[in-house]
């Protein structure tokens, strides 16, 4: 459980599935039941709209070796068994494997956006495909795009002086059904921190602004919620979307993944692990989801156009 328990910093933002080997298909269901004036021979067929997209989890391991002797000098007062079986219960052994734990982690976690699935790749970010990646196939394939009403493309750098408009003009732009649900805005630390400087310059003499850290788009009356994470920084993409829709997919249900510490060499351990993982949003539909390209980066589609920026506010497409 330590690799989930590890990425809680992005996860607590999102809706873990687990129990998922391999693939599951997820889909967001919508309809069109109504009431209408009484009639006593109304019949109507219910049609029910089922956008069906595969949460596709990949099986991964790791054998990471390593000699815990060498740590024992920095555990002062730490000296247990350097050979045998007994290595693996020293004290220093805990302390590496405890780190290999950690390092597990906060690569899953750098992968979440980022990751693209190379099968022959030895590294997180080969094991799965990240929400940018996906993000980026779906624009190329044109489901994400100005036409869909799911896609935005700002022109212009954004900078301190209008990251506070840049923000309320992606408000503005969100379809009213995911604008009237409680979202979050996943961005880069330096989007929010761009935002907050703005907020101050331009909100110094109003009464409501009593603090500096501004939580949520203003205007969005509290549901549009900043989300800067450190997964985001390099991210060419903001994206705003319901917790719901954001789902990470891992197993920690059956027995195929595992966890071992083996001595195959003397003096040498080997930590052996192997889990599923995967991302995916449940629906790309202009209710449930909204991307934002951010300026500076090359077009990711030849099917929607970019204006021209120019002007000192925020210009989008």
């Amino acid at each position: 459980m330590l690799p989930i328990i590890g990425i809680q910093d992005t996860l607590k933002f999102m809706t873990g599935r687990p129990g998922i080997r391999y693939k599951e298909s997820v889909a967001a269901l919508n309809g069109n039941a109504q009431f209408a004036p009484y009639k006593p021979a109304r019949r109507s067929n219910f049609n029910l709209d089922m956008d069906f997209r595969t949460l596709e989890t990949f099986f991964g391991s790791v054998v990471a070796q390593f000699e815990p002797n060498s740590a024992i000098s920095t555990l002062l007062g730490a000296i247990g068994d350097t050979k045998g079986d007994g290595q693996m219960q020293a004290p220093t052994a805990k302390h590496v494997l405890a780190l290999i734990a950690k390092s597990l982690s906060e690569n899953l976690n750098n992968a979440i956006w980022a990751g693209k699935r190379n099968a022959s790749g030895d590294t997180t970010l080969d094991l799965f495909d990240g929400f940018d990646t996906i993000t980026a196939q779906e624009i190329t394939s044109g489901k994400i795009s100005k036409e869909e009403g799911n896609y935005l493309k700002f022109t212009d750098e954004i900078t301190t002086a209008n990251a506070v408009d840049i923000a309320k003009a992606v408000l503005f732009s969100l379809d009213p059904h995911l604008r009237a649900q409680t979202c979050y805005m996943y961005c880069s630390q330096d989007f929010a921190d761009k935002y907050n400087e703005g907020y101050l310059l331009s909100h110094a003499g109003i009464n409501y602004n009593n603090q500096y850290n501004q939580t949520a788009v203003e205007g969005s009356n509290g549901k549009l919620i900043l989300c800067p994470l450190a997964n985001k920084a390099d991210s060419k993409f903001i994206h705003v979307s319901p917790k719901i829709n954001m789902l990470v997919g891992y197993d920690q249900m059956g027995d195929t993944e595992t966890v071992m510490v083996k001595e195959y060499e003397p003096f040498i351990l080997s930590y052996i692990a192997t889990m599923f993982f995967g991302c995916q949003f449940e629906s790309i539909d202009k209710r449930r989801l909204k991307v934002i390209e951010i300026a500076g980066t090359e077009p990711t589609s030849t099917n929607n156009n970019a204006g021209t920026g120019g002007g000192s506010g925020p210009i989008g497409d």
